[in-house]
């Protein structure tokens, strides 16, 4: 999302910007254009430069808190938040508990956080009131993470796009995250 922003026309120095008013600690960009089966692209890589374990455990409260020091524009922070509180949504349903109790692993690492506040400030500033998605391609297979092996699609990526038009996909591979699944139903009208 964040490379479809820049080829629309966002401004690499914004990006950095909002990367930037995260303050988090040990996070860079790299942006590259390669050429992928003879098409122009464009990448964005988040590095994180420190033990990702000391932040990968976040509460809802505690991104809240994150997205509030920072400094940026209030619709841009309350849109951000909107999409962290979809996912806790998730999150907590797939887990049985409640939002406020759900404990971020992947989603609340820095890169997450880059990927959401920056996808949401980059349509912010190219005023992009108005995103459609197509529908999203679900492959099958398993995924590491923090709670251990788990099926593809993940259970809150199915939880977040209950309703939204997806199909399979032959492949062992996660196509879609519970990053990007919780930023297309909150940002796309349709």
């Amino acid at each position: 999302l964040l490379g479809a922003l820049l080829d629309v026309g966002l401004p690499e120095a914004h990006l950095r910007a909002v990367v930037s008013a995260l303050q988090l600690d040990g996070v860079t960009l790299e942006i590259s254009r390669p050429v992928v089966q003879g098409f122009a692209a464009t990448r964005v890589q988040v590095h994180v430069h420190h033990h990702e374990h000391d932040h990968a455990h976040r509460h809802l409260a505690e991104i809240a808190d994150l997205l509030e020091r920072a400094d940026l524009d209030p619709a841009v922070r309350a849109r951000a938040l909107a999409v962290f509180t979809r996912l806790a949504e998730a999150e907590a349903a797939v887990h049985g508990t409640t939002p406020d109790r759900i404990h971020f692993h992947e989603v609340g690492a820095d890169d997450a956080l880059v990927d959401i506040v920056g996808t949401v400030a980059g349509c912010a500033h190219l005023q992009i009131d108005h995103l459609v998605c197509s529908p999203l391609p679900l492959a099958r297979g398993w995924v590491q993470c923090a709670h251990g092996d788990i099926p593809l699609p993940g259970p809150a990526v199915c939880r977040l796009l209950e309703g939204v038009p997806v199909y399979g996909e032959d492949l062992d591979q996660e196509l879609v995250t519970p990053t990007g699944a919780a930023l297309v139903r909150q940002l796309a009208s349709g």
